[in-house]
This record gives C-alpha cells, sequence and structure tokens, in this order.
C-alpha cells in the first residue's frame, strides 16, 4: 500500500471520528428532555409573555425545568444504576418502557401543578403536546423505533405555526432556523445509526401534528367541538 493510499485512509478515519463525535455531541444538546424548556424560553424572550412580572416566568420555567429535565433525567439515571445498565443499553427497544413510563408521569405531575397555578392553556399546551407526542411513542415502539429526538423538533415547528397564529407574528426566520436545526438533528441520529430515515421523517411528522392539534388556535377549538357535540 503506497503513502499516498495510507494517507488517504488515515484522512477518511479521522473524518469519521470527527463527524461521530459532532454528532453524538448535537444529539446530547437536543435532547427531548430541552424541548418544553426551550419553547417556554422562547416564549418569555421573544413573544409579549415578556412583559410578564420576572418571579413569575422564573416560576413557570422552574416547574418546567423540574418536571421536564431534571426529575426524568435523575429517575432513568437511578433506573439504570439499579438494573446496571449502560445509557447505548436503553438504545434497545425493549428497554425504553420504563424512561418512557417515568417521563409520562413526571410530565402528568407537570401538568397538574400547571393546573394548580392556573396557568393559560397556550403554556400548559406545550407539556399537554409533549406528552401526548410520548404516549404515541411509546405505542408506535412496540413495532418500530421512532425518534423521540425529531419528535421533539417537529413540535417546536408545529408550535411556532401555532403560535404566529395565535399572537400574529411572522414566523418565517424561526421556521427557517429550527427547520435547519431539525435537518442538522435528524442527520446526527441517522449517522449514529440510532434511527433510519424513516424513522427519524416520521418522529418530525408525529411531533408536528401533536403540536398543530394541541395548540393551533383554530384547529384546536375545532377538534374540541367535534369531541363536545
Amino acid at each position: 500500500m503506497s503513502e499516498v493510499t495510507e494517507r488517504k485512509i488515515e484522512h477518511h478515519i479521522i473524518a469519521d471520528r470527527t463527524m461521530i463525535r459532532t454528532a453524538r455531541i448535537i444529539s446530547g444538546i437536543l435532547t427531548p428532555f430541552s424541548i418544553p424548556f426551550l419553547a417556554f424560553l422562547v416564549l418569555f424572550l421573544f413573544s409579549y409573555l415578556r412583559i410578564m412580572p420576572m418571579a413569575y416566568k422564573l416560576i413557570v420555567l422552574g416547574i418546567v425545568y423540574c418536571f421536564t429535565i431534571l426529575m426524568p433525567t435523575v429517575t432513568i439515571f437511578l433506573f439504570r444504576k439499579i438494573n446496571g445498565f449502560a445509557p447505548h443499553d436503553l438504545s434497545d427497544r425493549k428497554k425504553r418502557y420504563i424512561p418512557f413510563i417515568l417521563t409520562i408521569t413526571s410530565y402528568i405531575f407537570c401538568l397538574l401543578m400547571m393546573h394548580r397555578l392556573n396557568i393559560p392553556w397556550y403554556m400548559t399546551g406545550i407539556i399537554f403536546a409533549a406528552l401526548i407526542m410520548q404516549i404515541i411513542c411509546i405505542v408506535v415502539n412496540l413495532k418500530w423505533k421512532l425518534s423521540e429526538h425529531m419528535a421533539g423538533m417537529g413540535g417546536i415547528v408545529g408550535g411556532l405555526l401555532s403560535f404566529s397564529s395565535l399572537f400574529g407574528y411572522n414566523p418565517v426566520w424561526w421556521l427557517c432556523i429550527f427547520i435547519l436545526i431539525a435537518g442538522v438533528l435528524g442527520s446526527a441520529r441517522i449517522i449514529l445509526r440510532h434511527h433510519t430515515l424513516g424513522e427519524v421523517l416520521c418522529g418530525f411528522a408525529v411531533g408536528f401534528a401533536c403540536a398543530i392539534l394541541v395548540l393551533h388556535p383554530v384547529i384546536s377549538n375545532s377538534l374540541f367541538r367535534i369531541f363536545l357535540f
């Protein structure tokens, strides 16, 4: 083997390692747990909700952080330690149900807490949409490994469209940014071989549909009337 060929092979190996490392970082930052907190943060920073008192915003963000990030992370960590599972073991479809149930339970408590505090429906709707996504994911996972990461990104895109209709703002730039992020995240999940292209696309579609059905003022009101009558 010539020296030039060896250098090309070494270059490809380094490039592959860099790509995998980058994909892991992206996948680790944009976890499904961070999506609801990110949605509330964007609402409080870039919508008319920024005029709300700082104490109120901190209370809501604190509740969302505790029940959608802290508690699921801690309980899943304890579950792994008790059973001796490594992080990659949870990629096995059969071992993912308990983490799903722990997360769903935490989200239900979050909804109950927000209901007790009389937080408006368009904010509790974010948690409710995320809860529906997880229930759909756990059902689909009986036969297929749906991408929860992409379901979260689909929820963000659907939420942007819904809130643009509710608050009357132009979401084009935000949509461009988050669709680009969704593409990067989906590529990262495929590079890491955690999901196929079909699982990534279907995950995004599930998240998008849940957000639109729950949060969009026209569609959610229409569905409410249909089920009510």
